[in-house]
């Protein structure tokens, strides 16, 4: 058996023998430049250097790379999906190309991994009217004693890399490395890479990038690079001759875990397995993301939506596996201590942190998942009795299988179930869920919270609890707490509201420190639980400025002012408008802290 750590190393340690630089992972957050929420793939992070920016750390790397991939979230639960991955990568920046890969792959499977050359296969690019068959590679595989018949040449879907309609990219034929999971073969005539039966895995790959896309075809690179991708998971399961994933040591701890917890087994199988999977690949994800470098957390937005999606699902599996969410934390505390600690030694110094934002994700959707289940069993209660009235009165009449997209949104809107857990449950049930109309309910939300702000800044409505007035309201608590945690000093710079989120601008010369953005957190929400009245009174400036209320005294105010109290915590003139009381506002969230200027910070804040 091997470890997962000790594959990490072994990985590391092979390709810095050959002269490679352990770059170490970087942030599994995207920054933005690749038009993705999360790294998805190693070589992803180094795009720059492998378009031809100098590396400072030299020509040759390595690393184990966290990737994130949640396309195929709903595939989560089988033996083989995880939205969390590692990729083991090393790369060649115009330095060594095929023949020096090609050996180190060979040497590293069959002298480090153990396994028989005569079973290796390997693919190689085919050639097409745009570049040429890769002889070159099949030549040194069978140098290498790859047996000729073990080498298969496929087409550009299988054996080319590049990056879809971008010009002026690196791009080229890539070589991928196969192994049998048994030497029975299934019956077919050609059980090879290519059968159906799975009897082969795809251990890992090498792309060769030797070309430069143009828009009339493709032009030979002066300096080619070398990437190279095996996947840790993956790669740990087939050594150590798994076909499930969730049985190595990635994963063994968290199961025992919730088998523990749960006083199931997972080799029973069947729906209880299914959620043990899910909880535990959701829980890994979660960690890695709350505690990354430049962890987020869940929100109604961007990647916070997708983390709050994650969260809510493992949630939910709880609940069917039988165990309290509570779970989640102590699964959490597995990979944390266990597995990716020393791996990921910011985990172990954000363990409290990771595992409180857990809890309080839990607490809060706990509270209402309750009350959500049975409006959605209500829902499809509602369905069935209407399909079986319709029937009895016309036999030939169809029944209804969709959940109507009003119906979808009251569900999300009321009780916190993102669309994706609401089409999940409605196909557990042989029902699809009508997504063009809860778009349509979405949008009509919207514009009806945009015409009763508007309105309200003109005058024209009262001050109701809307999204945009609860926000409103909650920019003051803010600004209040923040004088409260850091300085009296700190003052409103500027700030942005919509229906979704609050932005807010603020003086400080430094980012603000974890503790600190928790404990304005928790005075903003213990101000809401104090449920204190929002009081309006008109009053002249002057008297204003000497009853110390707050205002944005760069701003030109007249002789007579609005000013909204909220008990002796917050005084500030404003133009309104804002909630009744504190407790309308619902569970305050700082997703994002960031600088916008020079001394000056951004807050982003939601109400949940």
């Amino acid at each position: 058996m091997i470890t997962s750590k000790e594959l990490r190393n072994k990985w590391i340690s092979f390709y810095e023998s050959k002269g490679h630089v352990n770059v170490g992972a970087v942030s599994l957050i995207g920054d933005g430049t690749t038009g993705v929420m999360f790294n998805v793939a190693g070589m992803q992070p180094l795009m720059p250097y492998l378009l031809g920016k100098p590396h400072p750390l030299g020509k040759r790397l390595c690393n184990v790379q966290g990737c994130v991939r949640t396309v195929d979230i709903e595939s989560v639960g089988d033996s083989s999906h995880f939205t969390f991955f590692e990729m083991m990568g090393n790369w060649s920046l115009g330095d060594y190309f095929k023949k020096e890969k090609t050996a180190w792959s060979f040497e590293l499977l069959t002298k480090e991994f153990g396994l028989d050359a005569d079973k290796i296969c390997s693919t190689v690019f085919a050639g097409n009217e745009s570049a040429p068959r890769d002889d070159e590679t099949a030549n040194l595989l069978k140098g290498l004693g790859i047996r000729p018949e073990h080498i298969f040449y496929l087409d550009k879907s299988n054996n080319w890399w590049e990056l879809e309609g971008t010009e002026g990219t690196p791009c080229g034929p890539d070589n991928e490395w196969f192994y049998p999971l048994t030497d029975k073969e299934c019956g077919r005539e050609h059980c090879d890479i290519n059968c159906p039966c799975g009897r082969y895995v795809e251990i890992g790959n090498d792309v060769y990038m030797q070309y430069k896309k143009t828009g009339g075809g493709y032009v030979p690179l002066e300096n080619k690079n070398v990437d190279t991708g095996f996947g840790l998971d993956r790669m740990l399961a087939f050594l150590n001759g798994l076909t499930d994933g969730y049985k190595t040591d990635l994963f063994s701890g968290a199961i025992a875990c919730l088998e523990k917890a749960s006083g199931k087994r997972y080799d029973d199988g069947g729906a209880d397995r299914k959620a043990m999977r899910i909880i535990a690949d959701h829980t890994r994800t979660t960690v890695m993301l709350i505690g990354d470098v430049n962890g987020i957390l869940p929100s109604n937005t961007g990647a916070g939506y997708i983390l709050r999606r994650l969260m809510r699902r493992a949630i939910r599996y709880c609940k069917a596996l039988g165990v309290p969410s509570s779970a989640m934390r102590d699964v959490a505390c597995v990979f944390i201590d266990e597995v990716y600690g020393e791996a990921y030694p910011l985990l172990p110094e954000k363990k409290e942190y990771i595992l409180s934002e857990i809890a309080r994700e839990t607490e809060r959707f706990e509270a209402t998942l309750e009350k959500g289940m049975k409006e959605f069993e209500k829902t499809v209660a509602g369905i069935a009795r209407k399909n079986e009235f319709m029937a009895k009165q016309n036999p030939a009449y169809l029944p209804e299988t969709t959940i109507g997209g009003k119906a979808a949104f009251k569900l999300y809107d009321t009780y916190g179930f993102p669309l994706e857990l609401t089409v999940e449950m409605a196909g557990e049930r042989g029902l699809t869920v009508d997504e063009a109309g809860f778009a349509e309910a979405f949008k009509e939300h919207q514009e009806k919270s945009h015409a009763v702000a508007e309105g309200q800044f003109k005058g024209g409505l009262s001050d109701t609890g809307t999204a945009t007035t609860r926000l409103h309201t909650a920019t003051h608590l803010l600004n209040a707490a923040l004088k409260a945690v850091l300085s009296p000093d700190v003052n409103q710079k500027g700030s942005n509201i919509t229906p979704e989120r609050l932005r807010f601008d603020f003086n400080l010369a430094r980012p603000m420190t974890e503790e600190e953005i928790r404990k304005v957190e928790d005075l903003v929400n213990e101000k809401i639980k104090e449920n204190i009245p929002v009081v309006y009174a008109e009053m002249p400036y002057d008297q204003a400025r000497a009853e110390g209320i707050v205002g944005v005294f760069d701003s030109k105010y007249g002789d007579v002012v609005k000013t909204y109290s909220i008990g002796t915590f917050s005084r500030e003139m404003c133009g309104g408008p804002h909630a009744g009381a504190t407790g309308e506002l619902g569970h305050f969230k700082i997703v994002k802290e960031q600088s916008s200027a020079s001394g000056i910070r951004r807050i982003k804040a939601i109400l949940e």
